[in-house]
């Protein structure tokens, strides 16, 4: 029994590795649904490890042997761990799957600068009636603001946030009031394009956001949680 932490821990630990290996090797040319079994696998084992260490838990304490509770409560941690990202991300994928968003759905912006970086990816950029209504019906809230300061202010203040979010700027055009970037995700290597339009809108601004991905039938409302993320930090500038 004194052998029971280790192996949990072991284990977990096992688990964790298989869990991060999904990211790279879907990067190095694997397929996602390659990927997404790697990381099922991965919670199997993390599930595994988890109900081990929790008995080597419950027994350690129960016989005072406090390094061997210290290796149990490792490995419950590392198992939970291990469990609970890939169920993040299956909740994440559930209907709808959207992978193209936009602030203003009667006329979106539209992306010019990266189309070239485009090329090849499964995801188109045309929108159909169908998404709209998928959108409004998943993100009620998305719309765009208005704020006080002239285009120009705003410009170099939306600047400012693209930039401190970490986003590739693609192109940055002050007197068209339009921002376009990318970002990539560490982990798996998604890339989303992001197109910020700014509109004169009487002695303030309107600012509109488009974020797509370029791969995926859904996006797991990434591109809707950067888009109120901008928006709110935008608003606090």
């Amino acid at each position: 029994m004194a052998l029971v932490p280790v192996i949990a821990l072991g284990l977990a630990i096992f688990g964790l590795v298989v869990l991060a290996i999904a990211g790279p090797l879907y990067r190095l040319g694997a397929s996602l649904p390659t990927a997404t079994e790697i990381m099922r696998w991965a919670e199997y084992i993390g599930i595994v490890a988890a109900i081990i260490a929790l008995v080597a838990c419950v027994q350690s304490i129960r016989n005072r042997t406090w390094i061997r509770s210290l290796l149990a409560v490792m490995a419950l941690a590392i198992g939970i761990t291990t469990i609970s990202i890939p169920l993040v991300w299956q909740r994440r994928a559930q209907p709808p799957l959207i992978h193209d968003v936009t602030t203003d759905l009667e006329n979106p912006p539209t992306f010019q600068a990266v189309i070239a970086r485009r090329a090849g990816a499964p995801n188109r950029l045309d929108r159909s009636p169908q998404l709209g209504v998928l959108q409004r019906e998943a993100y009620p809230d998305l719309a765009p603001i208005t704020l006080p300061t002239p285009p120009d202010v705003t410009f170099d203040r939306a600047l400012s946030v693209v930039q401190a979010h970490g986003w590739e700027i693609v192109t940055a055009d002050k007197s068209s009031g339009r921002i376009e970037g990318t970002e990539t995700t560490r982990w798996f290597g998604f890339t989303d394009d992001i197109v910020i339009r700014l509109t004169a809108w009487g002695t303030g601004t309107r600012v509109d956001v488009r974020s797509a991905s370029r791969t995926g039938a859904g996006d797991m409302g990434r591109n809707a949680r950067r888009i109120r993320e901008f928006l709110d930090d935008l608003s606090k500038r």
